[in-house]
């Protein structure tokens, strides 16, 4: 009698529905998995057996105690790829910046992660951030009360590489010090002998620009700059490749076009519209060439220079950090290989590949790249990046001096350039 309940109470058990997170992992799986095969940009997974990859992992995956055994697993699989862009991001490890691609006002800092903090790197004059004494060099500790330092917490368990944390880093804090003109944030932070001070700033319209949207491309803040420097050169920075910028860049190089040297400054540049670099280029170069290929599932695109009429014809120097990535790498690394430009600064992202990201059923984020970029000696700057010609770090003690080594070294550069063409002509 005893052995019979028992029987029939485990099969009760055993006939219930599978719980629902059992569902949503084994979903979870499924898609990821499927998103490889059907979406790689290399058919034959280069090399890997893709299909023998699922029945090695699909039966670990359905045994998975929890969201977060199967995100290490998918990793793991995603690993055999042996591939740079294909990441798990758990939900706890994401944050939300998106507000970060622009907002109509802000207090007018910018933010880079230097050693690991929160950084002012840049005040606009006249701004909220210029008003209440924040300079470059300063760290910020605090947004409204909340610790930066949980951000790190939050993103140091994603898989993602250390330049991409930086950047979502640095986006998320520039976010959070965004928002509707006339709102308030209050601002924690040290100052240049590491007292901690607070101040309240109201965000006011920034003095950039909306793009417009285009397709599924969202609007995007822009800020352009280019003026003329103490020395003569011409200086260009703007802060996202979109067609916005692209009048904005051919009339200041018809203003510039007296200048001896150019410096185009893509630090922070995460990218944009990838054939904008082709099109700069053809301002720049008086020859026809190109600035490397992508290869997509099927075919592939030449990111071609065709010259303009009357191209700058001055001394070009890029300067580029571990923010710069996508088409800042495309224009960078193509440059750099036809010698037209020297780069100045730290290694890019090495992030030239498209990548989307993709809501799981679990809340993760899964990101996959859709192509393949090389520049046109064959080299993959994807996972590598853009390697510096001259390597100049931006530490704090620099900003905190009023100095932006990296881009004295580019003017350098720019200067060492014009006096060997005059040797040159001398001679």
């Amino acid at each position: 009698m005893i052995v019979s309940l028992v029987c029939a109470l485990l099969a009760a058990v055993l006939s219930l529905p599978r719980p629902v997170q059992d569902d949503r992992r084994r979903e979870t799986f499924d898609i990821v998995w499927r998103t490889v095969k059907e979406k790689h940009f290399d058919p034959q997974f280069g090399g890997v057996d893709w299909d023998r990859v699922r029945e090695q992992y699909a039966p670990r995956a359905a045994a998975a105690a929890s969201d977060r055994e199967l995100y290490a697993l998918l990793e793991e699989m995603l690993g055999e790829l042996r591939q740079s862009h294909f990441h798990i991001i758990p939900p706890e490890a994401a944050i939300d910046d998106e507000a970060a691609a622009g907002s109509p006002g802000g207090v007018g800092a910018e933010i880079k992660f230097v050693a690991g903090r929160a950084t002012v790197a840049r005040v606009e004059p006249g701004s909220a951030a210029a008003r209440a004494g924040l300079r470059p060099g300063f760290v910020i500790t605090r947004l409204d009360g909340r610790p930066i330092a949980e951000l790190v917490t939050r993103l140091a368990r994603s898989a993602e590489p250390p330049s991409r944390k930086q950047l979502r880093l640095a986006r998320a804090v520039q976010s959070r010090l965004g928002g509707e003109p006339g709102s308030g944030v209050r601002v924690t932070y040290l100052d240049g002998r590491d007292r901690e001070r607070e101040a309240a700033l109201m965000r006011h319209r920034l003095r950039g620009e909306f793009s417009p949207a285009l397709g599924s491309f969202p609007p995007q803040y822009t800020d352009f700059e280019s003026q003329r420097l103490e020395d003569g050169l011409g200086y260009i920075r703007f802060n996202i490749f979109v067609p916005l910028v692209m009048e904005k860049v051919r009339a200041a190089l018809r203003e510039l076009g007296d200048a001896p040297g150019l410096v185009i400054d893509l630090r922070g540049n995460p990218g944009g519209f990838g054939a904008m670099s082709s099109g700069i280029a053809g301002l720049l170069c008086s020859k026809p060439g190109s600035l490397g290929t992508m290869q997509l599932r099927k075919g592939y695109t030449n990111f071609a220079i065709f010259p303009q009429p009357d191209p700058y014809p001055g001394a070009v120097a890029v300067l580029l950090d571990g923010a710069s990535a996508s088409t800042s790498e495309i224009f960078a690394g193509g440059m750099q290989e036809l010698g037209r430009a020297v780069i100045v600064g730290e290694r890019s992202m090495g992030a030239a590949l498209p990548s989307v990201f993709q809501k799981l059923p679990t809340g993760a984020l899964f990101q996959f790249a859709v192509a393949d970029f090389k520049t046109p000696k064959g080299v993959l700057i994807e996972g590598r990046g853009v390697i510096p010609d001259v390597e100049v770090k931006l530490d704090r003690a620099s900003l905190l001096g009023g100095r932006d080594p990296q881009l004295e070294a580019a003017r350098a550069q720019i200067q060492a350039q014009l006096r060997g063409l005059k040797k040159g002509k001398k001679a």
